[in-house]
């Protein structure tokens, strides 16, 4: 889990619909895709998860579910990324984790530091920068924070909120593993080119280095 952790968002408001942010993340080399499904019921969550789960996997990208780890299961998906405000990953049943990793939301220190001794495999800590893709009640962490949280951590950590080709450098330079991006890619002209720029932009050296 390195680079471009793509947030596919069903939201009728974005430029992009989920097949072209899909095709287009993949395309541009993202790591991760999470199926961001608030808008589409069971069924056509589960049945767009089943070809996710296609694309993904003849791309080699892993593939996680927003919130639901039966969906996740139903769709093949690799994983289920939970919020704090979610069923808590210590209920998930033991024979469904076994076949998922499972992601978690933080958004203070002391939501990292608690997440240590939780069964999760990685978290996403955020928002780094201010951003209106997602509701959030917590105000822009910055970098200093970001950071701390991967300090703290003790396990890959994903960085969300307001990030783009612009600033990956320097969360890249914070700790983070990867970055979750929304709008970047469901609202660009060209989701693979603006994938492609995004990783670019991440893996690239800090200046003066080779």
């Amino acid at each position: 889990m390195q680079g471009v952790y793509a947030l596919v968002d069903d939201d009728p408001r974005r430029r992009n619909d989920l097949r072209a942010q899909l095709a287009g993340a993949l395309v541009g080399g993202a790591t991760v895709v999470q199926l961001r499904l608030k808008h589409s019921g069971d069924g056509a969550a589960v049945a767009f998860g089943r070809e996710a789960h296609a694309r993904t996997r003849e791309a080699g990208a892993l593939l996680f579910v927003n919130d639901r780890f039966d969906l996740a299961l139903l769709a093949g998906a690799d994983g289920v990324h939970l919020g704090q405000e979610d069923l808590a990953p210590e209920r998930i049943p033991a024979d469904a984790r076994a076949r998922l990793l499972v992601g978690l939301s933080t958004h203070t220190l002391g939501q990292v530091r608690a997440s240590r001794t939780r069964p999760v495999d990685y978290i996403a800590f955020g928002p780094v920068f201010g951003t209106s893709s997602k509701d959030s009640a917590f105000s822009p962490r910055g970098l200093e924070l970001l950071r701390e949280a991967v300090a703290l951590a003790g396990r890959p950590l994903v960085a969300i909120g307001g990030i783009s080709a612009a600033n990956a450098s320097v969360v890249r330079e914070s700790g983070a593993v990867a970055i979750a991006v929304i709008s970047a890619i469901a609202d660009a002209s060209d989701p693979a080119e603006a994938t492609r720029y995004l990783r670019a932009r991440f893996l690239a050296p800090p200046p003066g280095r080779n």
